[in-house]
């Protein structure tokens, strides 16, 4: 497990997050620039070790009623892909995204180099876009999903 400070230095390495303290020596770290009203990643931070990061909209993770799930004996290197992942779940659309996704919902995949890919339900087809362009698609969402995992991406 690591220490407080140990986490404090893997967080603060994230540029794009702002240290709050709030009571009891915790710590929160929020995204000002989050595309949703949630704007904590780091929540409660305490100089015992716990706390917890924001990832509702992460896959793989147990997370409570807000979305949080504890990071106490999370590694450095977990923390941080944790982290990571967390901003990019929040951050806001692209204007290639916003162009290609509008209002849908649609599902953002990671792969080697933070390379973004999107599938999103169009017609009754599960396409997927890099970018503006579009790179596949397939006739149902768990072929798509199975062809995303087999080229090495996740869902966020």
């Amino acid at each position: 497990m690591l220490t407080f400070e140990e986490k404090l230095a893997v967080i603060e390495s994230f540029e794009e997050l702002t240290r709050n303290n709030v009571s009891l020596g915790r710590v929160n770290f929020q995204y000002a620039e989050s595309a949703y009203d949630k704007k904590n990643v780091v929540y409660h931070l305490h100089p015992n070790g716990n706390g917890f990061v924001y990832a509702e909209f992460l896959n793989g993770y147990d997370v409570n009623d807000k979305g949080m799930t504890n990071i106490r004996e999370f590694s450095a290197d977990e923390l941080r892909t944790i982290i990571q992942r967390s901003i990019q779940s929040l951050a806001p659309k692209s204007t290639a995204e916003a162009a290609i996704v509008g209002d849908e919902k649609e599902e953002k995949w990671v792969g080697e180099g933070d390379q973004v890919l999107i599938l999103l339900e169009e017609d009754g087809m599960w396409n997927i876009y890099a970018g503006l362009n579009l790179d596949n698609m397939f006739s149902t969402y768990e072929d798509a999903a199975e062809y995303l995992a087999e080229e090495g991406f996740k869902r966020l």
